[in-house]
């Protein structure tokens, strides 16, 4: 059924068009097509659309990928549980019952070199979204997952109500000019990445196939608070409950088996921001964000995501951790780096943004730092915090009338103290937590036919630098291309 999901999309579009071109404008909205692009939190200042009662906006994203993406490492062998298979063979690389072309599964020896290529058309992905305005600068918006690689079931992303203005108590114009108030389950305002990221079947925002090698991304259920005292300035302060979703679980005070109090402690962020074009052609924003939790019992800022990587199965062994055969769905974060900052967590990230004519620069830098329960010393019950850095460049080039056309470049680096994985005294010549690289360079190139259809491709080389020599990931890469269609509306 899945594999004529995008060809009966195609058909919902085409059947739909004279629909679309009815779509009302909503109010403090940023639209799901080209217009969306470079638009962070929606404009206060902006002259808006009149309300003139109740409006529905129905919309969708819908991708369609195929990649040819070649992965390599050193297969140093680990023995596989009971059996004789190597734990870091690479996806591709053999069958998962050791027969077939490729026998090596226990003639691997230290220094081999493996490799494949994986190569053909990826799981359509799509979301559905439903906007509506129910009331003078009041919207609100429901998200869904149709189809995606990690949940390849209909799922809700989330839902939440903004407030612009205040009809019910006469549309004071103080609360109109200068505040606004998000709740609901939906995604913190951390970082300006996420305004430029993929999310599962809506691509549309991003020049790019896939988002940076450390995803901050989760939805949590909260508020956000968002002040905009002056033209291009803006500071917003939230609160969520930390968690993905509800949770009632009463967790006893009593100290957990590492010596810690297990908590359920809100996440609070901050964001502020000034975004101003300067003269037609030139605009300049600059962002910084922070978000806290300092114990929880399962935070996913970096791990959040129910979509999952376009870089299907890149860079990914052929046996998962419990010995069975690796998925597209299990393995859903190809590509991408998760620090497992799940029970402590603080991450601050920088943006600075620059538009002049048709060349943008959008830089991050983020510093993050966090642990597992398992990272606490038992002897002191003291946290151990394990960090990560992680920088961010890219310069898009857009041309031709409406920028229907664009060239760009990414490079995206990433450090840090890896959860769970320690150098081996005798395969590394050391021993201790192991401090890990990742690098990823992407060139990629896109066309926009119209304002709700875009196609772009790009080439992507991603290095696995300094893994301990006994993992799967020991100097691992992959390189290649993908070609990516896009619908949004």
């Amino acid at each position: 059924m899945k594999n004529n999901l995008f060809l009966s999309l195609f058909a919902l579009l085409i059947s739909a068009t004279w629909a679309l071109a009815q779509q009302p404008d909503l109010q403090y909205y940023r639209g799901w097509d080209q217009d969306g692009i470079n638009v962070f939190e929606p404009s206060k200042k902006a002259e808006q659309p009149e309300y003139t009662g109740f409006k529905i906006r129905i919309g969708g994203s819908f991708t369609q990928d195929f990649q040819s993406l070649t992965h390599e490492n050193k297969a140093n062998y680990v023995k596989n549980g009971a059996d004789l298979r190597n734990r870091n063979i690479l996806y591709g690389v053999a069958t998962t019952t050791g027969s077939g072309a490729n026998t090596n599964w226990s003639l691997n020896v230290p220094g081999d070199s493996t490799s494949a290529t994986l190569s053909g058309f990826n799981l359509a992905m799509a979301n559905l979204n439903f906007d509506f305005q129910i009331g003078d600068g009041i919207r609100v918006a429901l998200e869904n997952y149709m189809s995606s690689r990690h949940h390849s079931e209909f799922w809700v992303k989330g839902g939440y109500i903004q407030i612009d203005k205040l009809p019910m108590l006469g549309n004071p114009q103080w609360f109109a000019d200068y505040l606004r108030v998000k709740i609901g389950h939906f995604q913190p305002n951390y970082g300006d990445m996420q305004f430029r990221r993929t999310d599962g079947g809506n691509t549309m925002f991003n020049p790019f196939v896939e988002n940076y090698i450390m995803d901050a991304f989760t939805t949590e259920i909260g508020g956000e608070v968002y002040l905009f005292p002056a033209d291009g300035f803006m500071a917003m302060v939230g609160m969520t409950s930390g968690f993905i979703n509800g949770n009632v679980e009463v967790y006893p005070e009593a100290t957990n088996s590492v010596g810690i109090a297990t908590k359920k402690n809100p996440s609070i962020f901050a964001k502020m921001a000034f975004d101003k074009a300067i003269t037609d052609d030139f605009r300049f924003r600059l962002s910084a964000s922070i978000y806290n939790n300092a114990n929880i019992q399962r935070n996913t800022l970096y791990a959040g995501d129910r979509t999952g990587s376009h870089y299907f199965l890149g860079m990914e062994p052929a046996l998962q951790t419990n010995g069975t055969a690796s998925t597209a769905a299990a393995q859903f974060t190809s590509g991408r780096f998760n620090p497992n900052f799940a029970n402590r967590v603080r991450a601050i990230m920088i943006n600075p943004f620059v538009k002049f004519k048709g060349l943008e620069v959008f830089g991050t830098y983020e510093i993050a730092a966090g642990a597992v329960y398992g990272d606490i010393d038992t002897t002191s019950r003291s946290w151990e915090n394990r960090s990560f850095d992680q920088i961010g460049v890219e310069a898009i080039y857009r041309f031709l009338p409406r920028e229907q056309m664009y060239v760009g470049v990414r490079y995206n680096t990433l450090k840090g103290e890896a959860s769970g994985v320690f150098y081996n005294q005798q395969a590394d010549g050391k021993s201790g937590q192991a401090e890990v690289g990742i690098d990823r360079l992407t060139i990629a190139a896109g066309w926009f036919p119209t304002k709700n259809l875009l196609l772009k491709g790009e080439y992507v080389i991603q290095n696995f630098t300094d893994f301990p020599a006994l993992d799967y990931r020991f100097e691992g890469k992959f390189s290649g291309f993908m070609v990516q269609a896009v619908i949004g509306f």
